[in-house]
Order: structure tokens, then sequence, then C-alpha cells
């Protein structure tokens, strides 16, 4: 717990925490939360702040909001660290908070990764969110529909932080350079194209961009006049020079994913696995890679082997788990599966032709025999009337009619004959031949 830890003097902390944001106008970024005219913009500076979550990467303005809102509001603000502070602390603050609301004064407690407070620690403060005597403002890197209990987050307002964009990365690193609290008393020489660089580099981190400029600027080459002037060589020394080779958001980024997932596509795993390595090697996000080895495991093998997803989806919580570089063997381990595996497209043709037809017939009447009829109105109306219920019958079917009248005949699952698929393609040969014998 610390009352003034937002406050403190930081002339001697990192370049990030020196840099922090002094209110909105200094504020970058996230614009859709607190752009002008934006709804949390206005309860800032209104001071009307209720309790709230914010959920997003590390080093994206969290924390820095919260630092704003201490400084705007007129309410006591406590800050908690869930890493360091307990049961008891808490108590000892609620406490207070609820003497504050007895006369008359309002208390924000602001805790910063809040998920990794237990279900207990949770708990505690739910009744004192409940009656106003706190005002809760939480702060997560973890999807709060899992980290959070749902009793706490249904009086909470999340709102979603975004990674900073390039743009907004240079901004703060120019910034740094022209602000004293930063490198302003000093004369910093660097091209354009390096803030560029560094600001790709951190991958939408605030926090990352500014410690890589601030290691960057001290390693610069000094002049007798007391110029510092970065250079090339030095700028490749402070950050990865392979990251240099690799841009997120351009042309390589696309053809390297493209490459891996035709590569497994091809069941060829050699050139998947080197194309995996291409990317994590040179810094990208693995959960991004996760993600699309999990699209790939239903796109490209499906029902051929239904595994192919567990395997996907698993690899993505380990790499969730533990991070690089431990997480590469098992991505590893998924790609060459996929690899491997038979492969189908049918479940990918199924749904295209589905929401094809979806598209131009959005206004299709649901077929009354399958319509839920909970009231006596929708019953006297012949909902679900004529419904057959497929357990109560010998073969578990039935020839009810599901599709709208004008799509009745359709057909969007083809199977292949490709790994399992190729008993779900007899399975529906027979299902067909029976529901057509039983018309």
């Amino acid at each position: 717990m610390n009352e003034t830890y937002l406050f403190e003097d930081n002339s001697n902390q990192p370049l990030a925490s020196r840099l922090r944001p002094r209110n909105l106008d200094e504020f970058v970024g996230q614009t859709h939360l607190v752009g002008k005219g934006k709804i949390l913009r206005r309860l800032i500076e209104t001071d009307k702040v209720s309790s709230i979550i914010f959920w997003g990467n590390p080093g994206i303005g969290k924390t820095t909001l919260a630092s704003i809102i201490a400084a705007k509001t007129n309410s006591e603000f406590i800050e908690f660290s869930a890493v360091t502070s307990g049961i008891k602390e808490i108590k000892e603050v609620m406490s207070q908070a609820e003497n504050n609301r007895r006369f008359g004064k309002k208390t924000i407690v602001f805790v910063d990764e809040i998920h990794r407070f237990n279900k207990a620690q949770q708990d505690a403060f739910l009744p004192f969110v409940e009656k106003g005597s706190i005002i809760l403002i939480g702060a997560t890197t973890e999807n709060p529909s899992f980290e959070i209990n749902s009793a706490l987050l249904s009086r909470c307002k999340v709102f979603v932080f975004k990674p900073l964009e390039t743009k907004d990365l240079v901004t703060l690193l120019k910034r740094a350079v022209s602000d004293e609290r930063g490198f302003g008393k000093q004369k910093v020489v660097m091209s354009e194209d390096m803030f560029e660089i560094i600001a790709e580099f951190a991958n939408g981190d605030a926090r990352a961009a500014l410690s890589t400029l601030e290691m960057v600027i001290l390693n610069g080459d000094i002049d007798d006049k007391g110029v510092i002037t970065v250079t090339k060589e030095t700028l490749e020394q402070c950050v990865s020079k392979k990251s240099l080779l690799y841009d997120k958001n351009g042309e390589e980024h696309y053809n390297i994913i493209s490459a891996l997932h035709k590569s497994m596509r091809n069941s060829d795993p050699d050139a998947a696995v080197y194309w995996l390595a291409r990317m994590l090697e040179a810094g990208e996000d693995p959960l991004y890679i996760a993600r699309r080895v999990t699209r790939f495991a239903s796109e490209d093998v499906g029902l051929a082997d239904s595994r192919a997803l567990e395997v996907a989806v698993a690899a993505y919580h380990a790499c969730h788990f533990i991070g690089m570089p431990e997480c590469s063997v098992h991505l590893t381990h998924a790609v060459i599966y996929m690899a491997m595996a038979p492969k189908s497209n049918s479940m990918d043709v199924a749904y295209n032709l589905a929401k094809a037809d979806a598209e131009q017939h959005l206004a299709e009447p649901v077929p009354l025999v399958i319509r839920n009829a909970p009231t006596k109105l929708m019953k006297e109306l012949n909902y679900g009337k004529g419904y057959q219920y497929a357990h109560d019958t010998e073969e578990k079917l039935t020839n009810m009619q599901c599709l709208p009248d004008n799509l009745k005949d359709r057909e969007y699952y083809q199977p292949t004959e490709q790994g399992l698929e190729a008993k779900y393609k007899e399975r529906l040969k027979q299902i067909k031949e029976w529901k057509k014998k039983n018309k």
C-alpha cells in the first residue's frame, strides 16, 4: 500500500518514470478513451470516475492514466500493488475509506496488477465497492473475464487499452529528447529514422521505447562540446540488429506468415519450422503466431484430424504461460503437427457457402417446428409443434426440416476423404440416405 508513490520525486528514476505524463494533454494514445469528448476523459475532467478496470498490455498507459486521475481528483487516492499487498493491508485501507465516507470524502483505490489478487483478496473489496466506500480502479494485463471475480467485475466498467501506434511512440521519443525531464538540457543528435526504428522495436510499449532510447543516448558518442551523437552502430548494439530487418507491420511480416501457413498446408514440416524460427528470432509475438496456427487447425485440417485444434489451443496457452524463449518448442510442436496432419478445407468451404446464403437471405424465418416455445402464446402460434426429439428414436435421427423453406435443399458441408474425415463422409452419407428413405 502506498499513498504517495505516484507523486514522489523521480529525478533519479528511469526515463520512462521521469517522462510520465502529468495531465491528459500530455497523455499519448488511447484516443478512443481519452480523446476530446470521449466518455473516460469527461469522467476524469469532471472528477466523476466510478469503479473501473483498465485492461491492456504492459507499457501502454494504464498506470499513467491512474496517476493523472490521482492528480485531478479531490478524493483521497491510495495505491495498492497486488504483488505486495495482502488481506491485512486491504482491510486497513477499507477501514480508512469507511471513515472518509462518514465525513463525506471519497476514496479512490488504485490496484495495479489486480489479476494477481486471489479470490479472497478480491472479495474483500466487494462490499466497500457496493456501498460506495471506495471507487476501485484496477489495472490488469490479463482478460478480466477470467481473472477478476464476476461479482466485482459486474460493478466495474472495463476500458480496453490498445497497443500504442508507431506514430504515438515517435511522439513520446521526440518529447523525451526535448523535455527537460528527459534529455532536454543536453544536445542530442539522432536521425529521424532512428526514432522510427526504436518505436517499431518497442511493439506498442511506451516503457520499452523510452528505456531503449535512454540506453541509446547514454551510449552515444559525446564530443568536446557535450553534444551526444547517436550512430547507427550504437543503435544496432542497443536493439537487436535482427529486429531491424523485420517490420512487424510491413510487407515482410505478411510474406513470412504466409510462408509459414503455406508450408504447413503443403505438408512441409522443415520449411514450416524454418519460417517459424525466422519470425520468433526477429522478435514476433509468439501469441500472434499461435493464433494463426489455431486458425490453420480448422481452416486447413478440420475434421481430417480434430486433434489439431486441441494441439493449437494448447500451444497458445503454453505460450501465454511461459513466453519466449521457452515457448518456441511448443510452437514447433504445433507447427510440425499441422504440417504432418491430413488436410481438409471443408470447414472453411462450408462456412463460406453458408455465409453467402446468410447474406442473401437474412430474413428467412426459422421453421416453426424448431422454434422455442417458452410461453402459452407461442405454443398457440404453433411454435415447436411437431418437434421430434432425436434421442427418443432408435436411430437417433429424425426427418425434420431445419433449414428455412427457401434453403431446404442446400448442402454446405462437403467432406473429403482425408484422414478421419473419410469416416464423417460415410456417416453423412448414411444420414442422408436414411432421411431420404423416411421422408
